[in-house]
């Protein structure tokens, strides 16, 4: 399934690239406002925004909206069933796209992958299970989707690259405590994890997180 993007091209000559995944229920659109905001610090990073396809979600009636997967619950425990199929199916699309910008020249270590809540599950299991060795893996107010089959699944090529973690103490959506044991169970298996916290943020971004997200591109795609 190929899918639709929100591209928003570099304004110098482009050396590196971003991918950004939105959550349950929105669009690529719904993020243009990162790469807006970025763009004068990283003026040669082309910002890639994809639509997640339109499906019933369990969660919402089987009513269809975008998204990444189906999701039955917001609470999680260790007998959570997580859509699979659906997830495998998305990490697979997103992957294509990350295909086609090396095959476009931009090397593998200049390509970020990012995303928020369902975007950010998408993103860890894109990223970790990448056979491209990737710049950095961005996740904020998520989790690590199929945590007990990941090590399993997760590739050598990015048992090294840096993960920012962000989520706000007062989410309650996403419960904070799904994020912190992700990261734990990353940090166990010897990843690089960087964890953020924001006091009073809900289920959303802030300032302070979007200046966390700066800092840390600048570390893993700086200008050439």
């Amino acid at each position: 399934m190929s899918l639709t993007s929100i591209v928003i091209a570099a304004k110098a000559k482009q050396t590196a690239t971003v991918l950004w995944m939105h959550g349950l229920g929105d669009s690529g659109a719904g993020w243009s406002f990162l790469a807006q905001e970025l763009q004068t610090t990283f003026p040669y990073v082309k910002w890639i925004l994809p639509n997640a396809p339109i499906k019933p979600v369990t969660l919402n009636n089987g009513y269809p909206m975008p998204a990444w997967f189906d999701i039955a619950s917001l609470e999680r425990s260790e007998v959570t069933v997580e859509d699979e199929q659906g997830m495998l199916s998305s990490v697979a699309s997103v992957s294509r796209i990350i295909r086609d910008e090396v095959d476009n020249g931009i090397p593998a270590n200049r390509i970020v992958v990012g995303g928020f809540s369902q975007g950010c599950v998408l993103s860890l299991l894109t990223g970790l299970t990448s056979e491209y060795k990737l710049a950095g893996i961005i996740g904020c107010s998520g989790w690590l989707g199929l945590a007990s089959k990941f090590p399993a699944m997760a590739a050598d090529a990015n048992k090294k690259t840096p993960i920012l973690m962000c989520h706000g103490d007062l989410d309650n959506v996403v419960k904070p405590e799904y994020s912190k044991e992700s990261a734990e169970k990353l940090q166990s298996l010897g990843y690089d994890i960087t964890r953020k916290t924001y006091p009073g943020l809900q289920h959303s971004a802030n300032e302070k997180e979007l200046l966390d997200i700066r800092d840390f591109l600048k570390k893993v795609i700086p200008a050439v």
